[in-house]
């Protein structure tokens, strides 16, 4: 019996393998930072919800009728508010330099359009159709009624890359936020 080239085949073998082996661990590290920009986008389009929240918190006067509110489940939301930003409409221009410490609920809102558009990628080309702050009894729906505060963020990612199925087109992910305050 002749083994004249049995070895040549186990070493073929091997490299196919290998090499196969490595193109899906090449794979996996592509999906990995992927993943790992989408996880760093949403975290900051959560910290960016969190901190407008709070300067809503911080001047009730600007969002509620009676300011404090007179019970924990007050829902006499004011029917305008600089807060408020329907999609397609704009908030104010972001200003060129905020104040180091804003003093009044328009400077602090103007500083806190500043940073979203600073900190998530194309949020200042989507601020106006994609972004919106307002009222809403139902998710995804601004009808200015119920005791919800609905605030929805928006950046462009590469296409397809999303994973988001809310998102409204295959280059725009979205973080939407419902708070009751």
């Amino acid at each position: 019996m002749k083994s004249n080239g049995f070895s040549l085949i186990e070493v073929m073998v091997t490299l196919v393998l290998t090499t196969i082996g490595i193109l899906g661990m090449v794979a996996m590290q592509g999906r990995s930072i992927q993943y790992t920009q989408d996880a760093v986008q949403r975290n900051a389009a959560v910290m960016l919800t969190s901190d407008l929240l709070e300067i809503i918190r911080a001047n009730p006067t600007e969002i509620f009728q009676k300011a404090p509110p007179s019970d924990p489940f007050y829902s006499g939301f004011k029917n305008t508010s600089i807060f408020y930003k329907a999609a397609g409409s704009d908030f104010a221009t972001a200003p060129a330099d905020c104040p180091s410490n804003p003093k009044t609920a328009q400077e602090m809102r103007d500083c806190w359009v500043a940073s979203a558009q600073a900190s998530l990628p194309g949020a200042a080309d989507l601020f106006e159709d994609a972004f919106y702050v307002c009222r809403s009894s139902t998710p995804g729906n601004c009808d200015d009624k119920g005791s919800m505060l609905e605030i929805q963020l928006a950046w462009t990612v590469k296409a397809g890359t999303c994973p988001d199925d809310r998102a409204p087109n295959d280059t725009t992910c979205i973080y939407r936020a419902r708070a009751e305050l």
